[in-house]
């Protein structure tokens, strides 16, 4: 939970980000371990695809929407519009449209009008339809996420990197000892006495 002092701060990072802001920029909103994203619309208005119980302030993930290719089955999330203050909270926020340089933006009316499309659309997957696919595909058309993409990365070097040391292990124990059979027993011979 944040201090007085860093809910201040933050209250003045968020005033002036809010000013900086114009129609179809993305909006990250920093919740510690992960973050929110939201399309700016104007009028201090961020459409974003949240959570009817929980819109991702405190990070309510079940199982069952990890996996989920779309999520509808599930109808977690929905797509709505909402006021940035509410959900800022005590949080920082950020404008990030950091893909500009990578990838072409739609015009901004066009980024607007496509969040504003999707207003009421319900589904939601961790993997594949969150809150940042939503946000980028509005903007440049393309649902990624940077937040997936690090998680996934990180869990296969991870398995490779276990695999790798599991076929050295095995490699070692069955194809290691080249000691022919005179010299094991030899070895035991000298442990013997």
């Amino acid at each position: 939970m944040a201090s007085g002092d860093e809910r201040h701060k933050n209250l003045e990072h968020n005033r002036f980000v809010l000013r900086s802001l114009s129609q179809g920029d993305l909006v990250e909103f920093k919740r510690g371990v992960y973050s929110h994203w939201g399309v700016y619309v104007g009028n201090e208005d961020i459409i974003h695809l949240a959570g009817e119980d929980n819109d991702g302030i405190n990070a309510n993930v079940q199982a069952q929407h990890v996996l989920t290719v779309s999520g509808h089955r599930f109808d977690k999330a929905k797509v709505c519009r909402a006021n940035f203050w509410t959900i800022v909270g005590a949080d920082p926020a950020y404008k990030n449209n950091t893909r500009d340089n990578k990838w072409s933006p739609f015009p901004p009316h066009q980024v607007v009008k496509n969040a504003l499309e999707k207003v009421g659309k319900k589904g939601y997957s961790l993997l594949y339809e969150n809150c940042e696919h939503f946000a980028k595909w509005c903007r440049y058309g393309k649902a990624k996420s940077d937040q997936v993409d690090t998680v996934v990365t990180g869990v296969a070097v991870g398995m490779a990197g276990a695999l790798v040391l599991g076929l050295v292990s095995a490699f070692t124990k069955y194809w290691g000892n080249n000691n022919t059979e005179e010299e094991e027993e030899e070895e035991e011979r000298r442990q013997e006495l």
